[in-house]
């Protein structure tokens, strides 16, 4: 299916969703699968399809405890983190060492790869439904490199380094995407449309622009301070303290909530701007939504992560051709799979060369490149528009 038939494949979707709101009944929407059968999105059918997301997420992270430098097996990791979740932090040291490993190390890992993974795919489920292109992400427009930017400003000032770095740091991450996708945005729309050469032309452009930036800041940076920043732009996942996991807990809540409040607005302008202002939706002031969450969003992520790339490309994609495109479904199942593939690829990156580990940005550069490759090759035609 070319991209011009997965936006003709929207659209239809996005009508049934928008006649369906007006008659108060449920959605029928054509699932892109093998089979090409028709479902309907009930209730029931959206509990079932998180539950079962929500299902494999937690078997996948609880895998993923077991294995590292040290393994540690099921039964111990259940005892471990029931004595915890008993005794609280004081105990952590009486368990052994592996408690250690498990609570201090391997545990935060887990859970911050989880919540970045599902940070850039709902990210990037709500770019490719507002610029009506799937090949959208916050890597390949520039906005993590912009975001990286700003994080790399900070720590350049010293900011990174400070007591405030807890909640400043991905302020100033913000504040590049926020500038990335505004540039990225411009110039496209400069056109008169959204064609998907310019966008990523433009993504492109502003990459290799921001990447200069970095490198200049890093090179004047003090050599240790200058390495651990070069290994932070690769990707790395870096066992985080518990209140630094707070402070991004509550920007990622905030930012997820904005995008599943905006998920009937995403549906209807997959029609196009001009139908979707006909139907009631507040394009603009939607568009200024999305913009500001996503850079948010971005931010918060590159500034304890670095640049992860393709998680918000190939997920969404992925979960759009199983479930379909209505995204009061694919926008938190994307989010949910998109965490769950970034702990499984973390996992990888820590434990085939261990000791020694990959960046995670490696692991899913190697992955999502090819499948960019494919898009861009096999689906010519569709991006000529």
């Amino acid at each position: 299916m070319s991209i011009t038939g997965w936006q003709r494949e929207s659209s239809k979707e996005s009508e049934a969703t928008a006649a369906a709101v007006c008659a108060e009944t449920p959605v029928e929407i054509p699932t892109v699968t093998a089979l090409t059968e028709r479902s309907v999105l009930s209730a029931r059918r959206w509990f079932v399809t998180m539950l079962t997301l929500a299902g494999i997420s937690l078997l996948v992270i609880t895998a993923s405890l077991r294995f590292g430098a040290e393994e540690i097996g099921f039964s111990d990791s259940a005892r471990i983190l029931l004595e915890a979740f008993r005794y609280g932090a004081t105990r952590i040291d009486l368990l052994g060492p592996s408690s250690v490993i498990l609570l201090q190390v391997r545990l935060p890992r887990v859970l911050l790869a989880f919540m970045v993974g599902s940070s850039l795919a709902a990210v990037g489920v709500a770019l490719q439904a507002l610029l009506r292109n799937p090949l959208a992400d916050p890597y390949v427009l520039g906005i993590s490199s912009g975001a990286a930017l700003g994080a790399a400003l900070a720590m350049l000032f010293g900011i990174g380094t400070t007591v405030l770095a807890i909640s400043t740091l991905p302020l100033w991450a913000f504040v590049g995407g926020l500038m990335a996708i505004v540039i990225v945005y411009r110039v496209a729309a400069s056109y008169g449309r959204l064609p998907v050469h310019t966008l990523l032309l433009a993504g492109v452009i502003l990459n290799a622009i921001f990447s200069a930036l970095i490198m200049f800041i890093t090179s004047i940076m003090d050599p240790n301070r200058s390495f651990s920043t070069m290994f932070w732009l690769m990707g790395a996942l870096t066992a985080p303290n518990y209140p630094t996991m707070v402070v991004l807990v509550l920007y990622l809540v905030v930012g997820g909530s904005i995008l599943l409040w905006q998920s009937q607005s995403l549906n209807l302008l997959t029609l196009g701007e001009e139908p979707a202002r006909s139907l009631g939706v507040e394009v603009e002031a939607v568009k200024k939504t999305i913009f500001f969450t996503s850079a948010l969003l971005t931010g918060a992520v590159v500034s304890v992560s670095g640049l992860i790339g393709f998680v918000g490309m190939v997920i969404p994609h992925a979960v759009r051709m199983v479930i379909g495109a209505d995204h009061r479904l694919l926008l938190p199942a994307s989010a949910l799979v998109g965490g769950t593939f970034l702990v499984a690829a973390d996992t990888v990156a820590r434990t085939v060369l261990a000791p020694a580990e990959i960046p995670v940005g490696i692991v899913t550069a190697l992955g999502g490149g090819p499948l960019f490759i494919y898009l861009l090759l096999y689906r010519k035609s569709g991006l000529a528009v």
